[in-house]
């Protein structure tokens, strides 16, 4: 979940404390891995928010956005031109939908939050290769995730990477955040800024990396619900989370996309021919 903060504080981890935010971390993944295995042409997103709901309780968590200043349910489900903070609905997915699932969890008091965005089968060869640079931008920010380096060395990575390289939309208005016992700590990460600029990078902190980048413009709107965000031009979105703890030499990836993308890569009805 992205949401701008007025936190003005970095909380910096301990070594116990960032294996339990690892825990929480993993379990949001293992998530992720049930929605990928569950995703078919016409199931609803209303139904993979039960499926995350029922799974995360099973592991004696609690999801972090339920209820979370009002949100009404355990996962955000954007499809194609929703960006962000999609309410699930009873809307079938169909062949061709860009499904982005964005969820957290609550673990021995530590939040897990990350996201994952899903091709439904044949899709253009534009919005294969949106979803191939996106996540390429998510690692290239994550470089940068060291002590030391400013917030502005993240942000630069996946600018350059999807905007000045492929001339796609970054979203302004949303960013990446610190996380912890709270769902949303400083500091904030944009996915646009200039190298050398911002915060500096504090030896483990956990921030929540995630672009958020649109096939065309960056202009975005909230719909009437008050929560979901769109493109204003009505083009597709992709958008790709990971929880990450920085350290001297070379970030520590706490959440791991493997998990998904082995039960990704055996689902017929998803669409993994970008991968390298």
């Amino acid at each position: 979940m992205s949401r701008r903060n007025n936190i003005n504080m970095m909380y910096v981890k301990t070594e116990q404390e960032i294996e339990y935010m690892k825990q929480a971390a993993l379990l949001v993944s293992k998530t992720l891995a049930e929605v990928a295995a569950f995703l078919k042409p016409g199931v609803t997103t209303m139904q993979i928010d039960k499926l995350c709901f029922e799974f995360v309780k099973d592991h004696q968590a609690i999801p972090s956005f339920l209820n979370y200043h009002g949100y009404p349910y355990s996962v955000c489900a954007s499809v194609n031109d929703v960006v962000v903070h999609g309410f699930p609905n009873n809307h079938p997915i169909k062949e061709g939908d860009i499904v982005s699932i964005d969820m957290g969890v609550i673990l021995n008091g530590w939040h897990g939050d990350h996201a994952y965005t899903f091709i439904m089968g044949d899709v253009s060869a534009d919005v294969l290769q949106l979803v191939k640079i996106t996540k390429e931008s998510l690692y290239k920010g994550i470089e940068k995730a060291i002590a030391g380096n400013r917030v502005g060395d993240i942000s630069f990575a996946i600018q350059e990477h999807t905007e000045k390289k492929m001339g796609y939309g970054v979203v302004r208005e949303l960013v990446g955040h610190g996380l912890g016992r709270s769902l949303h700590e400083d500091p904030q990460v944009p996915n646009y800024g200039k190298r050398g600029n911002g915060p500096k990078l504090k030896e483990n902190i956990v921030l929540a990396i995630e672009p958020m980048i649109n096939l065309g413009s960056k202009d975005v709107y909230t719909d009437k619900d008050g929560w979901t965000v769109k493109t204003r031009d009505g083009k597709v979105s992709v958008h790709f989370e990971h929880d990450v703890c920085v350290k001297k030499d070379k970030p520590l990836i706490l959440s791991d996309y493997s998990i998904i993308e082995a039960v990704e890569k055996k689902n017929v009805h998803l669409n993994t021919s970008y991968y390298s």
